[in-house]
């Protein structure tokens, strides 16, 4: 039961970034001059599949998996719809502060001794790479952004 609760608390991170990537990559559509929506779609693409990664687990362990992303979600939207009104670079600021605090919570996550080794390989092979690589493309984002 840990492991689903734990695996659940992931999930709503997981789904909260797939639909603030989602209003991202909208948002920087509309506006042309705001550009990098190709750079941001794979992030988005990638958040997506480790909803179903860890949704296919909770299932394999017996649970249910949330649906909706919860309290989370609905800050994160609050947050890019701030960041929308003052531009490209909030934007792109505001999802790798999502992205640094969903790596917190995997390498968090990675400290309890109860987790099973199913849920540890997922989190060390997968999510916290993923998490990773989001971060590095982020940075190279902001630098391009600032020149």
């Amino acid at each position: 039961m840990h492991n689903i609760e734990t695996l659940n608390k992931l999930l709503k991170n997981e789904l909260s970034a797939t639909e603030t990537y989602q209003q991202a990559v909208d948002k920087l559509k509309e506006d042309v001059s705001l550009g990098e929506s190709e750079h941001l779609q794979p992030i988005c693409e990638a958040h997506k599949d480790a909803v179903s990664s860890i949704q296919s687990l909770i299932h394999r362990l017996g649970g249910t998996p949330c649906e909706d992303s919860g309290a989370w979600g609905t800050w994160a939207k609050i947050v890019l719809e701030g960041a929308n009104m003052l531009g490209k670079k909030a934007v792109l600021k505001a999802l790798q502060e999502g992205e640094k605090s969903g790596t917190d919570d995997y390498e968090k996550v990675l400290q309890d001794t109860e987790l099973s080794s199913d849920v540890r390989a997922l989190i060390e092979t997968k999510l916290l790479p993923a998490q990773q690589s989001h971060i590095r493309t982020l940075d190279r984002l902001l630098d391009a952004a600032s020149e």
